[in-house]
């Protein structure tokens, strides 16, 4: 499973989604610019003392990300659109986030890869790793069955 985050902004959430990699065996892809740094001191502030059991790789743009993923089937997660039960998801997918702040930039999104994560209730977003967390595992969860 590929996990990417493109121009994440916060180092808590980037540590919480490499702890769900850690945990799902999955590649952290983190497509610059950063809204954080990644020294050892920056990376254990935000929790991320665990990267050594981390596969993950830092893309200057999402060119050269499409690149090194070739091949790979890349859904992209956005508000609206099927949700992920809806979906036949992978472990050998990439799942694409947006930053916290801005999402994904409609130029990168093939909409007929899209799904979502239901909210019948009054809010706009989730936080970014919740929902990466709750992603992969449903992928997982889908790929176990049928293994």
């Amino acid at each position: 499973m590929h996990v990417v985050l493109h121009q994440p902004e916060i180092p808590q959430n980037a540590g919480n989604v490499g702890r769900t990699c850690v945990a799902l065996n999955a590649k952290l892809w983190l497509v610059r610019p950063l809204g954080f740094r990644l020294d050892a001191k920056h990376l254990r502030r935000a929790g991320m003392d665990y990267w050594q059991h981390l596969d993950w790789e830092v893309v200057d743009d999402w060119a050269e990300l499409r690149r090194k993923l070739d091949g790979v089937r890349t859904w992209f997660v956005e508000t609206g659109g099927r949700t992920v039960w809806e979906a036949e998801l992978s472990a050998e997918d990439a799942f694409v986030f947006g930053s916290e702040g801005r999402g994904l930039p409609a130029s990168i999104v093939d909409p007929a890869m899209c799904v979502s994560l239901p909210m019948p209730g009054p809010v706009r977003s989730l936080n970014l790793a919740s929902t990466v967390n709750t992603v992969a595992y449903e992928a997982f969860r889908q790929s176990a069955g049928r293994a």
